[in-house]
C-alpha cells in the first residue's frame, strides 16, 4: 500500500495493513463483537459494532457475534434477543454466534494447567482482604498467605470448588503473576469465583464462573480472532490479556492481538449500563427502548435510521484518545438523512380553526402537493381542502411585529398547495383565547392553476389540515434527557440533572393520507420537524414521536 493511501486510514486499519505487509495471511483475519448480555446496547456499543463489522466488510472476512455470558446474576435471554435485533437492524450479519459459556470446560482445563505449572492458586481470603493486599500502583503489594500452596492442594481445592463444596465468597482461584507490578491488573488477578446461580444456557452444571480478563482473551484465541478491538479503558488490561494467552498459546495458531480505541462519549448523555438500569427501574423513562434513551432500541423507536447512525460514526472516526462528541452532530446526521428519505406531510399539533367565509360550505376539492422535493421520484399526492381548516396557533398573531410573515389581521398568507387567504376577524372565548379566525380567500390564487393570481407572491406560506378530513393524532415531543452537557462528571447524583421537559404529549391533527400508516414510518411534518410512528400506535390511534427538529434548536439556546 502506498504512503498516501495509508494516511487516509484510521490507526486500527494502519495496524492491520502493517500486519498484512509483515506476512500475516489475509485469510486469517477475523474480528468479533463481544457484548455482555446484561443490558441493551447503547450508542457506545454502536461504535464497536461499526468498527468490527466495518473491518469485516472492508477485508471481506468473518466477524463473530460473541456473548460474554459469564455472570448469571445479571444476564438474561431478553438481552441476547435484543442485541441480535439491534445488530441486524444496523445492517450487519455475523459469521458465527458464539457464547463464552461454550468454552467453560476448556477454560476450566486451562485453569487446571496453570495450577499444575504453579501459575494459579486457590485463595481463601475475602475480596476485601485481597484488595487491601494489592495496595496501589506506587506501593508494592503483599502476597497472599495462600500463594505458595502445593500443586496438589490447589488442584484438590479447585476441584472441590467446581463440585460445589464451598460457599460463595469463601475462596477464589487467582493467577500467580507479580504482586510488585506497577500495573494493578497483574497483581495476582482473580480468575474464578463461586456463584451458585442458574445460568441461562448451562443451567446448574457450573457453580464456578470465570472472570472477564481470563475469559475474554482465551475466547478470542479459541475463535481465532486476529485483532481483538476494545475501548480505551482496557488498555491497562492488555499485558494481562497477553500473559493469559501466552500460557495456552500454540505456535501453529493465530495469537490474538488486543488494540484499544477511544470510547464514544456523547454530550447530554450517559452510557453506563448501571445508570441506564436505574433510569428504567426508577421509572424515569418508560423502558430500555424509551426514545430518550441512548440505546439502539430507543434510537430506533425515536425514528433514527441505521444510515444516519453509521454516517455519524464516520464523521466521528476512530481516535486513540477520549473526547466528548456534541449531541448536535448526531442530530445533524439524522436530520440530513431524513431530509432525503422522509415524505413531507401536513400536520397541525397546536391547532386553531380557520373558517374561510367566502368559500362555499358544501365544496370540497383536492390540492396537489409534492411528497419530497428532495426526491422527485417520490411523486405527488392529493390532499383534501374545504371551507374549515386547522393551522398552527403560533402562525397567527392579532398584532404582529414587522418581521412576522405569517397570518395577522388584515394580512395575507398562502396555504401550502392551495389558496391565498386574508384574516378578517377573530372570535375569542371568555378567557380571551382565540377560538376561530375568519378569513376570505382569493379563488383565482390556487397553486399550480396557471392564473396570474396563482403567481402572486405573499411573504408567508402555512401548512394546514382540513377540519372535515382531519386525522386525530397523539404527538410525543422528545428532547434531551439531561439538561447538563456532562451529567456523568458533575458532583452529586446524575439524576439531579434530568431534563424535566424531555417529554411533552400533545394532540393534533394530520392530513388523512397518514391513516393506516405502519409503525416506524418516518415523515417530515412540514415546518415542524421529523416524526416517526411509535410502537404504541393502533390503527385508530396513531402516535408520532418527534425524532429531531428541522433545525438545531439547542444551538439557539446555547447562544443566548
Amino acid at each position: 500500500m502506498h504512503q498516501e493511501e495509508k494516511k487516509t486510514l484510521n490507526f486500527i486499519e494502519q495496524i492491520i495493513e502493517e500486519d498484512l505487509e509483515n506476512g500475516f495471511p489475509k485469510e486469517k483475519l477475523r474480528f468479533r463483537f463481544p457484548p455482555e448480555p446484561n443490558g441493551y446496547l447503547h450508542i457506545g456499543h454502536i461504535k464497536a459494532i461499526w468498527i468490527n463489522f466495518g473491518l469485516g466488510q472492508k477485508y471481506k472476512v468473518p466477524v463473530n457475534l460473541r456473548f460474554d455470558d459469564t455472570n448469571p446474576v445479571k444476564e438474561d435471554q431478553e438481552y441476547v434477543n435484543a442485541i441480535r435485533k439491534d445488530v441486524e437492524w444496523l445492517g450487519y450479519t455475523w459469521d458465527k454466534e458464539c457464547y463464552a459459556s461454550d468454552y467453560f470446560q476448556q477454560l476450566y482445563e486451562w485453569a487446571v494447567k496453570l495450577i499444575k505449572e504453579e501459575k494459579a492458586y486457590v485463595d481463601n481470603q475475602t475480596s476485601e482482604q485481597i484488595n487491601e493486599q494489592k495496595k496501589n500502583p506506587f506501593e508494592e503489594g503483599i502476597e497472599s498467605p495462600y500463594r505458595n500452596r502445593s500443586i496438589e492442594e490447589n488442584l484438590d481445592l479447585f476441584k472441590r470448588m467446581k463440585e460445589g463444596e464451598f460457599e460463595e465468597g469463601s475462596c477464589v482461584l487467582r493467577a500467580k503473576i507479580d504482586m510488585k507490578s506497577p500495573n494493578m491488573n497483574m497483581r495476582d488477578p482473580v480468575m474464578y469465583r463461586i456463584l451458585k446461580k442458574h445460568h441461562q444456557r448451562t443451567g446448574n452444571r457450573w457453580c464456578i464462573y470465570p472472570l472477564y480478563d481470563w475469559t475474554h482473551g482465551e475466547s478470542d484465541y479459541i475463535e481465532q480472532v486476529s485483532h481483538s478491538l476494545c475501548s480505551l479503558e482496557f488498555e491497562n488490561h492488555r499485558p494481562l490479556y497477553e500473559w493469559f494467552l501466552d500460557q495456552v498459546y500454540d505456535p501453529t495458531k493465530v495469537k490474538s492481538k488486543q488494540r484499544e480505541f477511544a470510547r464514544l462519549n456523547l454530550s447530554y448523555t450517559i452510557t453506563s449500563k448501571r445508570k441506564l438500569l436505574r433510569l428504567v427501574e426508577g421509572n424515569y423513562v418508560s423502558g430500555w427502548d424509551d426514545p430518550r434513551m441512548p440505546t439502539v432500541s430507543g434510537m430506533r423507536r425515536r425514528g433514527y435510521t441505521p444510515e444516519a447512525i453509521k454516517d455519524f460514526m464516520e464523521r466521528v472516526g476512530v481516535a486513540k484518545r477520549d473526547n466528548i462528541i456534541d449531541f448536535a452532530l448526531l442530530e445533524f446526521t439524522v436530520r440530513d438523512h431524513l431530509n432525503k428519505i422522509a415524505p413531507r406531510v401536513m400536520a397541525v399539533i397546536n391547532a386553531v380553526k380557520v373558517v374561510i367565509t367566502n368559500y362555499p360550505e358544501d365544496k370540497e376539492e383536492v390540492v396537489i402537493i409534492e411528497n419530497n422535493p428532495e426526491n422527485l421520484e417520490a411523486g405527488e399526492r392529493e390532499v383534501p381542502f374545504s371551507r374549515e381548516i386547522y393551522i398552527e396557533r403560533e402562525d397567527f398573531m392579532e398584532e404582529a411585529p414587522k418581521k412576522f410573515f405569517r397570518l395577522t389581521l388584515g394580512g395575507e398568507v398562502r396555504l401550502k398547495g392551495a389558496y391565498i387567504i386574508k384574516a378578517e376577524s377573530i372570535e375569542k372565548d371568555s378567557n380571551g383565547i382565540i377560538q376561530t379566525i375568519y378569513c376570505t380567500y382569493d379563488d383565482k390564487s390556487k397553486s399550480g392553476s396557471g392564473t396570474e393570481e396563482s403567481m402572486r407572491k405573499v411573504k408567508g406560506t402555512l401548512h394546514w389540515v382540513s377540519v372535515k378530513h382531519a386525522l386525530p393524532i397523539e404527538v410525543r415531543i422528545y428532547d434531551r434527557l439531561f439538561k447538563e452537557e456532562s451529567p456523568d462528571t458533575q458532583e452529586g447524583d446524575f439524576l439531579n440533572f434530568l431534563n424535566q421537559d424531555s417529554l411533552k404529549t400533545i394532540y393534533g391533527y394530520a392530513e388523512p393520507s397518514l391513516y393506516g400508516t405502519k409503525i416506524g414510518t418516518k415523515y417530515q411534518f412540514q415546518r415542524l420537524g421529523y416524526f416517526a410512528v411509535d410502537d404504541d400506535s393502533k390503527e385508530d390511534h396513531l402516535i408520532f414521536n418527534r425524532t429531531v427538529t428541522l433545525k438545531d434548536t439547542w444551538a439557539k439556546i446555547a447562544n443566548k
